[in-house]
């Protein structure tokens, strides 16, 4: 059996990295995987894959005429937060899939915000008609629920992403914070510069070393350039493309502050104290069910002083995850993995 892969892969984004790793760790043996990238030599050559050009239609048609089954890979792909046009490029996808009569999976998806009547009928037609549907989070499977569509629910599946070792991170200065921010409307740069001040605070308090964790490099890395000044001697940027490399970081450190949801996953399952920047849903949804303590970036403090003094308190006596709900977690998400079983049988 041939499946065709579909999410925001090849863009350099950590967490899709890590959703399409996850997925290509979860197919059954009997299924060969063919990807659809905005960099399919990359892709190719980095998990050994057949890849296409997402944005050739004439490959797309040539990929999907030569499959047996459709999965969306993973992820917050039909919102509508980012772009108006995103969503009916992957529900037109889904649509011709269906249509052409392949197994079609929605696959540990993050359903939202549909800000826009057209986009949630859309969404709500496409979802009805897939094979199987698996979700990620209690506010999309409400939405399922609304739209009387049968589906699963269990944590993201990069909770279970198998990480590898860091090169490089063990000869930095221990112990270690890592930090991951990504570029938003919202981190303004006086906030930037509040953040900022907050780091070197925290990491004077703490004498930790900072490790700046770009996640996306078209986004990520112009911010981490801006904070590292501040911190000169105490910080070092670090860029990995290899997901199970990046996730292999938290566990070469003690704490992380991130805004990239994935980063956050990936530090609580490697068993490391996290503090979340929510810019999206998605990020509270992940807070509340781990407990996971942080503010939202629109309400984020003025006072660098009470920032600097909350993480160093989370530092100091923060709990990271249980080893216990840690497993639970991780074996929730093979759920996902039994979706892609019992759908491409």
């Amino acid at each position: 059996m041939r499946a065709l892969l579909s999410g925001y892969y090849g863009k350099g984004n950590g967490g899709d990295e890590a959703l399409l790793a996850t997925l290509l760790q979860m197919l059954p043996s009997h299924v060969t995987p063919v990807v659809l990238s905005g960099n399919p030599d990359e892709t190719s050559q980095r998990y050994g894959v057949e890849a296409h050009e997402r944005m050739s239609m004439s490959s797309v048609i040539k990929a999907l005429r030569s499959c047996d089954a459709f999965i969306w890979g993973g992820g917050s792909l039909i919102q509508d937060a980012t772009s108006f046009i995103s969503p009916f490029y992957y529900a037109g996808l889904m649509a011709l899939a269906q249509k052409m009569g392949l197994k079609t999976v929605a696959w540990a998806q993050g359903i939202g915000p549909l800000k826009r009547s057209q986009v949630r009928w859309v969404a709500r037609q496409t979802f009805s008609n897939c094979t199987k549907v698996s979700v990620r989070d209690n506010a999309s499977a409400a939405l399922l629920n609304e739209w009387n569509v049968s589906y699963f629910l269990a944590p993201d599946p990069v909770w279970a992403m198998e990480s590898k070792p860091t090169p490089g991170l063990w000869d930095l200065p221990a112990p270690r914070v890592a930090v991951t921010l990504r570029s938003h409307p919202l981190l303004t740069a006086p906030r930037l510069e509040t953040i900022t001040r907050a780091l070197v605070d925290f990491q004077k308090a703490t004498q930790t070393f900072i490790v700046l964790l770009p996640f996306q490099k078209a986004q990520d890395y112009e911010i981490a350039q801006a904070i590292q000044p501040a911190l000169k001697d105490v910080s070092q940027i670090l860029h990995f493309e290899e997901p199970q490399i990046l996730k292999g970081v938290f566990r070469g450190v003690e704490m992380a502050i991130g805004m990239r949801l994935h980063s956050l996953i990936m530090a609580a399952s490697e068993g490391c104290r996290a503090f979340a920047i929510s810019y999206d849903p998605k990020v509270n949804r992940l807070m509340e069910d781990t407990d996971m303590p942080g503010w939202d970036l629109a309400n984020l403090p003025n006072d660098a002083n009470l920032i600097s003094k909350t993480w160093i308190e989370h530092y100091a006596n923060g709990d990271p995850l249980s080893p216990d709900k840690i497993q639970f977690l991780l074996d929730r998400a093979s759920i996902h993995k039994a979706v892609l079983e019992d759908a491409l049988t």
